[in-house]
């Protein structure tokens, strides 16, 4: 190769690994400073709804005419006024996913009543162009299971999604606790240290740090922190928020320590943690019988009895 070429070649690799390098360390810390500004957006809006809602209830006046938080609640409830029960669960299932926008329940309801219809004319657009004859029972079938599908499939996505932030939760609740803990017993109030603890999860865990957020935010605005408690607790929906919320409720209640309730409950979610990792890990052997006895058996056996198939093909 011609030297020019071969230094030409060197300079280009070596430029090429740094602008790699460069770019393997600046991306990370752009993704945090983006999901901090996505998180510090979420909690002003959410400060920014709590005020206006406030404004709202004394003044009993809206001064703008886009959407406010008066407006969110209004919908709410007339959404709740209009399905009941069902309503509620919906708009619980919508803030479990991370969905805050009012109007989404009765979307949901909307795409879980017209996707049906939808995906059945494409069953039967699908049908009706085939060439072949099909029988009477098997477009039945189709039809059907078109239907069925259309229907269960908002609520599936909507099911993964909450399970998804769930175990994200759950992973690292305890974490927070810990670190709530310290800010607590070092003479922070509880409303600082969730918002301190919410600015430092930020960049670990992006859900929670929006739910503390959220969560202070209530307390500083609502008269009542258990209003404030119990709203976490409903609209994380996981049982370690139901449990954090359940004892700072009992604490301020009967006037005990909170600092004490945050350590018993970080020990216990630790303890769940550790026995679902446990559980996790006595569940692997079982499962990974049919996939040795499907994929390394076959090969073991061609190993071990291909040579001595091939040595009798040669003696015979």
């Amino acid at each position: 190769m011609d030297p020019e070429v071969q230094q030409t070649l060197i300079v280009f690799i070596s430029a090429l690994a740094a602008a790699l390098s460069f770019a393997g360390f600046v991306i990370p810390l752009l993704k945090r400073t983006e999901k901090k500004e996505r998180y510090q957006a979420i909690i002003e809006k959410k400060r920014r709804d709590l005020f206006a809602q406030a404004k709202d209830e004394l003044s009993n006046k809206k001064t703008r005419e886009s959407m406010s938080a008066s407006d969110s609640v209004a919908m709410f409830f007339k959404v709740q006024k209009l399905m009941g029960a069902m309503g509620e669960k919906v708009r619980n299932q919508m803030l479990q996913a991370g969905i805050r926008n009012p109007s989404a329940p009765i979307k949901f309801l909307i795409a879980k009543f017209t996707l049906p219809l939808i995906l059945m004319g494409i069953a039967m657009m699908v049908l009706s162009s085939s060439e072949k004859e099909i029988a009477n029972s098997i477009v039945v079938i189709i039809l059907f299971l078109a239907v069925v599908i259309g229907y269960k499939l908002p609520s599936i996505v909507i099911k993964n999604q909450i399970m998804k932030r769930t175990d994200e939760i759950n992973i690292t609740f305890p974490d927070a606790l810990d670190m709530m803990l310290v800010c607590v017993q070092g003479g922070i109030g509880l409303e600082q240290a969730i918002s301190r603890i919410a600015d430092e999860m930020a960049e670990h865990s992006e859900t929670l740090a929006e739910e503390l957020g959220i969560l202070s935010a209530e307390m500083a605005m609502l008269n009542d922190r258990r209003v404030a408690l119990q709203d976490f607790a409903r609209r994380v929906g996981s049982p370690a928020a139901k449990s954090f919320s359940t004892a700072l409720v009992q604490a301020e209640q009967y006037g005990t320590s909170v600092a004490q309730a945050m350590k018993v409950m970080s020990e216990e979610l630790r303890d769940q943690r550790m026995a679902k990792a446990e559980q996790k890990a006595a569940a692997l052997p079982p499962k990974l019988t049919v996939p040795m006895i499907a994929f390394f058996l076959p090969v073991l056996f061609v190993v071990i009895l291909g040579p001595a198939i091939l040595q009798a093909m040669e003696t015979f």
